[in-house]
């Protein structure tokens, strides 16, 4: 049996350890362990502290040479990274000041994605999703979300799902499938039928046989599903035990009211919000999932981070990375600059996308760096963690390691 194996000294270890889940954080709340190491067997951390004192002829040593900050490994809550084609076009075209209608008109938005993934193999998806997930991996991300969405019939969302099942089985990071097959209304839909009910009867079922996803979501919003429409759907998915994350008051409110009375795990976006949605969110248990790339791409509001935190809400902070409405997927550029325009402290911040954020995916074994989680830590060369969000992202991590293997040197 192999000895376990120390990694360190880290000038500063944040194991984000003994923060709440809700609230407001200030940065004077941030543990932070000096000269720390971490112990690692069999995927899983050991324990942590100073790293001397975890010296002995029982380890083997991993040296971290310099200055070194060392965190949790970074999870995004929220992506469509399984998608074909490209929707450069509508860029150039929202920021020439075309609107949304306009765009649609000239074959742009989400219609434009379903028809490209549709024309893509599965194969071609698998590639995608890899080379866009190796892209989040060398930026400290050890944990992705990924919806399904652009298919919209049975056949084609199952295209997705077992593509984004085969590519999970091949990469250094976790990827946790979402069924968005609620997406908006399909075009070519056969309209003597409910679509909804044909992806509950027909769907549903194949997803728990293949174990394609346990996780079921829908874009809540005056051009996808009404509140009304998507209730019946939400309610089918919680009897079958899935469990529901809503597409919430992106362009007008009412999502966010579905996802408190469906006890959803989260709700994402939100930039549309009112003081009534931030009270509402903030008494539930239901995860706020900020996504500034969405704001970035799309030119609009961020989500009211600030208010939903200063309100007693808990944030997660995700990429949205998508063809359309938010193509950077870089998280941490992201979440650095929603934390200048919300005023967030860095503790806020690196929660949001930490152990928060692993809340969003109802995952208790990581976002923290403690004994039993899994060993996923990114590690950056400065010696102050303030210059992560400071550089916006520009700072690239040294190391990120994946259940106790360093998977980007």
């Amino acid at each position: 049996m192999n000895k376990p194996l120390l990694i360190g000294p880290f000038t500063q270890l944040l194991p984000m350890t003994g923060l709440p889940l809700k609230g407001a954080l200030k940065d004077e709340q941030l543990p932070i362990i000096e000269n720390g190491g971490i112990l690692v067997s069999e995927e899983k951390i050991l324990k942590i502290g100073v790293f001397d004192e975890m010296k002995s002829a029982d380890v083997d040593i991993h040296p971290i040479e310099g200055q070194h900050v060392c965190l949790p490994g970074f999870v995004d809550s929220h992506t469509h990274i399984c998608f074909g084609g490209t929707r450069a076009r509508d860029y150039a075209y929202r920021n020439a000041g075309k609107t949304y209608l306009e765009i649609a008109k000239a074959g742009g938005g989400i219609w434009d994605t379903v028809t490209q993934t549709r024309k893509a193999s599965q194969d071609e998806l698998i590639d995608g999703i890899i080379a866009r997930s190796q892209k989040h991996v060398k930026n400290g991300i050890t944990t992705i979300e990924v919806k399904s969405g652009y298919g919209l019939s049975v056949d084609e969302e199952l295209k997705m799902l077992r593509a984004i099942k085969q590519a999970n089985e091949t990469l250094n990071a976790t990827l946790v499938p979402t069924c968005l097959a609620a997406h908006m209304k399909p075009k070519d839909w056969n309209q003597d039928k409910n679509y909804l009910d044909v992806i509950i009867k027909e769907l549903f079922p194949i997803l728990k046989t293949e174990n394609l996803a346990n996780r079921v979501d829908a874009f809540v919003e005056e051009s996808a599903f009404s509140p009304e429409e998507i209730k019946p759907y939400f309610q089918k998915a919680k009897e079958m035990g899935f469990d529901i994350t809503v597409h919430a008051d992106q362009f007008t409110t009412g999502g966010s009211q579905v996802a408190v009375d469906f006890d959803a795990v989260s709700a994402d976006h939100l930039e549309a919000s009112t003081e009534k949605e931030i009270q509402l969110l903030a008494k539930s248990n239901t995860i706020a999932t900020a996504l500034p790339g969405a704001s970035i791409g799309l030119g609009c509001a961020y989500t009211p981070a600030r208010k939903i935190l200063n309100a007693g809400g808990a944030l997660s902070i995700a990429s949205d990375h998508n063809p359309g409405s938010a193509p950077m997927g870089n998280l941490l550029t992201q979440a650095s600059i929603l934390g200048t325009f919300e005023k967030l402290s860095n503790t806020e911040v690196l929660s949001g996308i930490t152990f928060r954020a692993a809340a969003a995916l109802r995952l208790k074994d990581r976002g923290k760096l403690e004994a039993d989680a899994v060993a996923d830590f990114v590690i950056f060369p400065t010696d102050n963690y303030q210059e992560i969000t400071y550089h916006q992202g520009q700072l690239k991590p040294s190391e990120v390691w994946k259940k106790g293997i360093n998977v980007c040197k």
